[in-house]
């Protein structure tokens, strides 16, 4: 995580999270988006994602088992890196990082849910549509936010409008992003990784169809490798 000038000095111990979670992210490319409603589907979704070659989930705070989902995969797959999604209040701090979250993500920005997560030293990603968005991020000492909603902001142009005046911020697009766009993105130079639920399509895990899932996974897996050049 690199320090941004005029804000205060991350801990080291948010530091350290923050680099590991940022260097996992930055070679997976894609974080999937995933919404259950309980541990039992939780557990299975991730199980599909890893057998697809992706070892990550945001697992988001939008259903009432989301926690104890986050909680089991936590518990039950150690190995992946599991976060929770769509925190917009202190509370919902609280509760990820008690269920076991290793990182935060948010599609807005609220100093008071960025400061508890600091409090926690917990990576957060912020959701940011504006430069003025943006500009709070880095006086908050953040250098990674989650251009939302991508899609209706303007895609890869908004991604290339923002980059412009902000060459150290790295952007994580979501919203509207598909397995046909997703390549757009990842090759902007600014683009840390996309966030999209292609893969975990809700239908798919009513379904409990789970090879589709993984089927997908790889498919994403595949189009997030570099191509050439330095990515």
């Amino acid at each position: 995580m690199t320090t941004t000038p005029g804000a205060p000095p991350a801990p080291d111990h948010l530091a350290a999270a923050q680099d590991f979670v940022l260097d996992a992210v930055g070679i997976t490319r894609v974080v999937p988006v995933v919404v259950v409603d309980g541990p039992d589907d939780g557990v299975a979704v991730t199980r599909a994602l890893v057998a697809g070659g992706l070892p990550v989930a945001e697992i988001t705070f939008r259903t009432a088992g989301a926690r104890d989902a986050v909680a089991a995969v936590a518990d039950q797959l150690p190995d992946v890196l599991v976060g929770a999604g769509t925190v917009v209040n202190v509370r919902q701090v609280d509760d990820a990082v008690a269920a076991g979250a290793r990182f935060l993500v948010s599609p807005g920005l609220s100093r008071a849910v960025v400061e508890r997560a600091h409090e926690h030293g917990i990576p957060i990603v912020p959701g940011v549509a504006t430069p003025t968005d943006v500009i709070a991020a880095l006086d908050l000492g953040l250098d990674v936010v989650k251009l939302f909603p991508a899609g209706v902001l303007g895609g890869v142009a908004a991604v290339k409008a923002l980059a412009a005046p902000f060459p150290g911020v790295r952007f994580v697009p979501t919203g509207g992003i598909s397995a046909a766009s997703a390549p757009d993105y990842l090759a902007q130079p600014s683009v840390l990784a996309v966030g999209g639920s292609w893969m975990v399509d809700k239908a798919l895990v009513a379904a409990g169809d789970w090879d589709e899932i993984t089927r997908r996974t790889a498919e994403a897996v595949a189009l997030a490798q570099p191509t050439g050049g330095d990515r």
